[in-house]
């Protein structure tokens, strides 16, 4: 039997595994920076923790806006989109160089610095809920 803490450990888990993806996504950018033609590349896992966030607290009470169909040749809305994986895309918005690379320097130190600072909040977090259910237990062996 596994035990939990709380509610929101597997949560801060699986937000420490994707931003150690996200850390080596951004750190592959930063080795390919002299490659000609890479495309810089990201990913998202934000969205997948949201809807795990969503489905764990019975929070999908949102609404979904509904696509118009005014002709039947219209094409239906696609609705297997799969929002519980990691989604790897190319950083738009960067112009490449002559040699068609579009890895920015300043922005991946940027998002590094960014990524390693919210990394170190959740591993505190996560060290401080353990310390918390840690010192419960010690305190009942007590009694």
């Amino acid at each position: 039997m596994v035990y939990t803490t709380t509610k929101a450990k597997p949560l801060m888990e699986a937000a420490l595994t994707g931003r150690a993806q996200r850390q080596d996504m951004i750190s592959s950018n930063i080795a390919n920076i002299d490659t000609p033609f890479y495309k810089a590349r990201d990913i998202d896992f934000e969205s997948a923790l949201i809807e795990k966030t969503k489905e764990m607290y019975k929070n999908n009470d949102v609404e979904k806006l509904k696509m118009a169909k005014t002709d039947d040749k219209h094409m239906h809305a696609y609705q297997n989109i799969d929002n519980s994986r990691s989604t790897i895309y190319l950083r738009d918005g960067h112009l490449a160089r002559n040699d068609g690379n579009t890895v920015d320097l300043d922005v991946e130190t940027t998002e590094l610095s960014k990524n390693s600072v919210m990394f170190n909040a959740l591993t505190a977090a996560l060290k401080k809920n353990s310390n918390i259910f840690k010192s419960v237990l010690e305190a009942s062996a007590k009694v």
